[in-house]
């Protein structure tokens, strides 16, 4: 389960979106992780408490309808599904983009092609080998990260770096609302921890998930702070830009031969680990919206393999928006496919968090002690994270005209679906 939440989290997010929110905030980006960390553990600490006690596929969903509403459940799960689609769309655009560092020939929409292809054949085997192939795919990204990390650490302690953190307009060159600003990138990095939820649906007892939950946000708090700091440590700021990975530029530093071969294909690896386990989170959610009554119910039915055939199909629509995006837009395909799928992941925190707190204000102390896994944060934790997030979304909608307009657009359009499906829906098949 944590290395499927792993394989969706560290991505084209942190390998490359990381130069944006460096360029944004300089050396004080630490700053900007560290906040984003900490909300990531009160949402981490809600979807564990709450997915202990009822592991399901639709993970949040569930828990919304069953401590808020129906349409809380309806529009979280949806809004998740079509965005985590789009972002399996956006890694795929990306992939076909790192291959042409070795093959600029070959058209980009045959890399696209090819890895649907490949990612749709490994979505449609049984869970375990499912797994076991989004294990070593994630194992990739990871030792590559923990070795960058443990290179340019050695480099800053050993002295044979001088530590960059001051320098270039000291450690807030744009000033400390900068850090702020950049909470955005940082915060879309850390994406991907919801799927630990999502996998307790199958899962083989409640008791994994504590274990899994903690591995996870371990994991990726490790990676994404110590490789930030690294990164600001050991190359100054205002040299991450656009045109390549701050750790390639980082590699060329310490002469590592054919550093930007190797760290392209680690990218190449991260971009397809994350469109794999985005493919398996959209299908499971999909899945789920179809057990419990607000799909079409075909939706719902299981290959030989155990797989969820017809949903993973429909969940592979972001591949043909990235097909379009690639042919009409090549060069902001990227760019705007994050952006609307943005908003549908920081909905899915938000429903997991207010769900925690509509829980414990319900559950007994009894009940509580008899959970698998148990919320260190309780009730307050999340209230504060639900606001920090509230927060985090409102400041994009201020900076970005096209975050405002696809979120408003996602409640509307969503809205609007669920008061549709509302008449039209069947009875449930998922217990509580």
């Amino acid at each position: 389960m944590a290395m499927v939440a792993v394989g969706g989290s560290i991505g084209t997010g942190l390998l490359l979106g990381s130069a944006a929110a460096i360029e944004v905030a300089g050396p004080s980006v630490i700053l900007s992780f560290m906040l984003a960390g900490f909300i990531n553990w009160t949402v981490t600490m809600a979807l564990g408490e709450l997915s202990s006690k009822h592991p399901a596929a639709g993970s949040f969903g569930v828990y919304a309808d069953l401590y808020l509403n129906q349409w809380a459940g309806f529009v979280s799960r949806a809004g998740y599904w079509a965005a985590i689609c789009l972002s399996v769309g956006a890694s795929l655009v990306a992939s076909a983009t790192y291959m042409g560092f070795w093959l600029p020939a070959v058209p980009p929409l045959f890399w696209v092609a090819l890895f649907s292809l490949l990612l749709g054949l490994v979505n449609l085997r049984s869970v375990h080998e499912y797994g076991r192939f989004e294990y070593w795919f994630s194992m990739v990204k990871l030792a590559t990260m923990l070795a960058f990390i443990a290179i340019g650490g050695s480099l800053l302690l050993s002295g044979h770096v001088a530590p960059q953190y001051t320098t270039h307009g000291g450690f807030f060159p744009n000033g400390p609302v900068a850090s702020l600003l950049a909470l955005t990138f940082a915060l879309y990095t850390f994406g991907g921890v919801e799927i630990v939820a999502i996998t307790t649906g199958e899962s083989r007892s409640a008791a994994e998930v504590p274990r899994a939950v903690l591995y996870t946000f371990g994991i990726l708090t490790v990676v994404y702070l110590g490789a930030v700091v690294v990164l600001v440590g050991v190359m100054p700021w205002d040299h991450a830009g656009v045109s390549e990975s701050p750790f390639v530029t980082v590699f060329r530093m310490v002469k590592i031969p054919a550093a930007g071969a190797f760290m392209n294909f680690v990218i190449l690896t991260a971009a397809l680990s994350g469109a794999n386990a985005n493919l398996y989170a959209g299908s499971r959610m999909l899945f789920s919206l179809a057990r419990d009554g607000w799909a079409p119910a075909k939706l719902g039915q299981l290959n030989a393999a155990g797989s969820p055939k017809l949903a993973l199909l429909a969940s592979s629509y972001g591949i043909v928006v990235a097909l379009v995006a690639e042919t009409w837009a090549p060069k902001n395909a990227f760019v705007y496919i994050l952006s609307a799928a943005l908003f549908g992941l920081m909905l899915s925190w938000l429903t997991s968090l207010a769900a925690h707190v509509s829980f414990r204000r319900q559950a007994t102390e009894e009940e509580l002690r008899s959970l698998p896994m148990r919320s260190r944060l309780g009730m307050w934790g999340s209230v504060l994270g639900f606001t920090l997030v509230t927060v985090a979304i409102l400041r994009t909608w201020w900076d970005s005209q096209v975050n405002l307009v696809s979120g408003v657009a996602y409640l509307a359009l969503f809205s609007a679906a669920y008061a549709v499906m509302r008449k039209l829906r069947r009875p449930s098949t998922i217990l509580p």
